[in-house]
């Protein structure tokens, strides 16, 4: 996998992806500033009513406040009091439901846009970018690692506001009650946060390490569901099931490491709220018992719900700032997706391709980008417009190589590729490919009917521009006779159709675009030779688009206008194929040996 330079923590990737959410995501933080504030109050109310209303204290706290509700004895006092605890207690319960809500409303938009920008910016990738990627670990980056971000949004804007708030105010309410004795919190708060803090600076390697070992696992899976017709025909389910197994354990021994650290977490906090609290009545048991005691049981009641509101929002952070361990690995993965530099533009351009003229002037290129392995050298190369090419070469020799230069899926690494007179790099990709259709090695037709598929071509194609298309690539016949017809589904990836028919509804859908230039890679190699004869002999019959055929038969080629033949990632010969045979020996055995396979057949 490629990496790319990481430019600090990324958050101004993530910005964008609250707009349309902002209302939720300020609201929440608004509903649990009042839900902490009431429960904040509910201690107070506790310690007038027990030091006011059970033990008749003269100096409980609120005096002033209370003394003004209209009661005339003890009982209505504890009913007054009692009913403003419940009042509050229900009115802190409501914000709290709508903060929870709120907040998996912006949560949920947020991993929403999130999750669109990832794959807005993956579609935008050439194959040099994919080629960086695995397919696994994109899809775990656009899942598993939006999921992360998501939950750490939503404690964001929900126990990141809570917990300081809450700490706060607590802490300023018990400072009231008794200054001294709230100075244990003090004490408390480094305690807390310095193993907390030492523990992430320690966990981040060991979550992106748990991180990779999904993506690898998740590979794994993919390749079974995607080539289970291979590995069952090889009968390879047992060395399958045992490579899983081992990626499952790896993965499972990975996430014990990267999580018995934080195991630690919980005895830590555990040991050092308890502390608190032990400490907190010895001292506190002490001033009550004194007899000049200045501490009401109300009060000591009211500082230890005090002092757990305080030291659980400590814990709150703390478990946050673990999270964000996490999340940091998982923010790292998320930007190296958008840090990826695009190397295809699209530059502003109205030039739409008009011919199907293509000149190579001089071309070279290398997939690693080094100009001393170079897949492509020095090609020189003019194709008419409206002629037939064929190109023929061994594996490997850059045939398809030298195709995916003309729509520019890769980019030259130095001279020119030239459509209808322009450089290639002059178009928009849309106005370029639009007017180049390519059909590759690897055939791929998606979920859904027939037509739909077709409509990948036109989405406003006819019903009857579909029969022609098809027509043309020998498809109708085998359609038609389907029960469902056009409206067959095909199941993922085209599993309902042979290699051969898919490969011809594949030319199908590429016609229905009506380019300018038709690319044809190996494309016919799974249909017999007398349905590939009725293909080409309907292509020949579209006279206004230049067809490009890459073929490993020489009879698929041998009636093309001018013939390409490749070695070594250069260009051998160009002629026609009695030109060819006279003064080619590679062309002249090539074709040798498929006359003398064909003889003893």
């Amino acid at each position: 996998m490629g990496k790319t330079k990481e430019k600090g923590p990324g958050i101004r990737h993530l910005k964008p992806c609250i707009r349309g959410y902002v209302l939720p995501s300020v609201m929440t933080p608004v509903l649990i500033v009042f839900e902490v504030a009431l429960e904040v109050v509910i201690p107070l109310l506790m310690a007038a009513l027990v030091d006011g209303g059970l033990y008749h204290k003269e100096t409980y706290q609120l005096q002033e406040y209370i003394s003004k509700l209209p009661y005339s004895n003890n009982l209505q006092f504890v009913l007054w009091v009692g009913g403003l605890m419940v009042l509050a207690s229900l009115l802190s319960l409501l914000c709290g439901a709508l903060a929870a809500r709120t907040s998996a409303v912006a949560s949920m938009g947020f991993a929403k846009n999130l999750r669109q920008k990832i794959f807005d910016k993956i579609l935008q990738f050439s194959f040099k970018n994919t080629d960086k990627f695995r397919t696994s670990t994109l899809v775990m980056r656009a899942t598993t690692d939006v999921n992360n971000m998501q939950n750490t949004y939503q404690q964001m804007i929900r126990i990141m506001v809570r917990a300081p708030i809450m700490m706060v105010l607590a802490a300023i309410m018990a400072f009231r009650i008794d200054t001294r004795l709230s100075f244990i919190f003090v004490f408390a708060i480094p305690l807390i946060l310095a193993p907390m803090l030492l523990l992430v600076l320690i966990g981040h390697k060991r979550f992106r390490m748990m991180l990779k070992k999904y993506d690898t696992m998740n590979g794994a899976v993919q390749e079974n569901l995607i080539g289970a017709r291979v590995v069952k025909s090889f009968v390879r389910k047992p060395y399958e099931v045992e490579k899983f197994n081992r990626s499952a354990d790896d993965l499972m021994r990975t996430q014990i490491y990267a999580q018995k650290l934080f195991s630690l977490a919980g005895p830590i906090q555990m040991s050092i709220m308890w502390g608190a609290t032990i400490v907190l009545l010895l001292l506190g048991g002490q001033r009550i018992a004194s007899p000049t005691a200045t501490l009401g049981i109300g009060e000591l009641t009211s500082l230890m719900s005090y002092s757990t509101q305080v030291i659980s929002s400590l814990t709150m952070v703390s478990m946050i700032i673990i999270m964000l361990s996490l999340t940091r690995a998982s923010l790292d993965r998320i930007n190296e997706i958008f840090e990826e530099k695009i190397d295809i533009d699209s530059p502003e351009s109205d030039l739409v391709v008009e011919t199907g003229e293509i000149e190579f002037d001089h071309v070279n290129f290398s997939y690693s980008g080094n100009p001393d392995v170079l897949n492509l050298k020095d090609v020189n190369l003019h194709i008419k417009a409206g002629q037939t090419v064929g190109i023929i070469g061994g594996t490997g020799e850059g045939k398809s190589t030298l195709v995916q230069m003309i729509p520019r899926l890769y980019d030259v690494l130095s001279g020119t590729v030239r459509v209808s007179g322009h450089d290639v790099r002059e178009y928009g990709l849309k106005a370029l490919r639009d007017g180049v259709s390519m059909v590759l090695q690897k055939n791929m037709l998606f979920s859904g009917s027939i037509r739909e598929n077709m409509r990948w071509g036109d989405p406003d194609a006819t019903d009857e521009q579909i029969r022609e298309a098809c027509r043309i690539a020998c498809a109708d016949g085998f359609v038609t006779a389907f029960p469902d017809g056009y409206e067959t589904d095909l199941g993922q990836g085209g599993c309902n159709v042979s290699g051969g028919q898919k490969q011809r509804l594949c030319i199908a859908r590429a016609l229905l675009k009506k380019p300018k230039i038709l690319i044809l890679d190996d494309s016919t190699s799974a249909v017999d030779t007398a349905t590939e004869r009725s293909i080409r002999e309907g292509l020949s019959a579209l006279t206004d688009m230049t067809k490009i055929i890459i073929a490993q038969r020489i009879t698929s080629i041998m009636g093309a206008d001018q013939i390409i033949v490749m070695e070594h990632g250069a260009i051998s010969d160009v002629g026609t194929h009695d030109e060819l045979l006279a003064r080619s020996t590679i062309y002249r055995e090539v074709y040798e040996s498929q006359v003398r396979e064909e003889a003893n057949a």
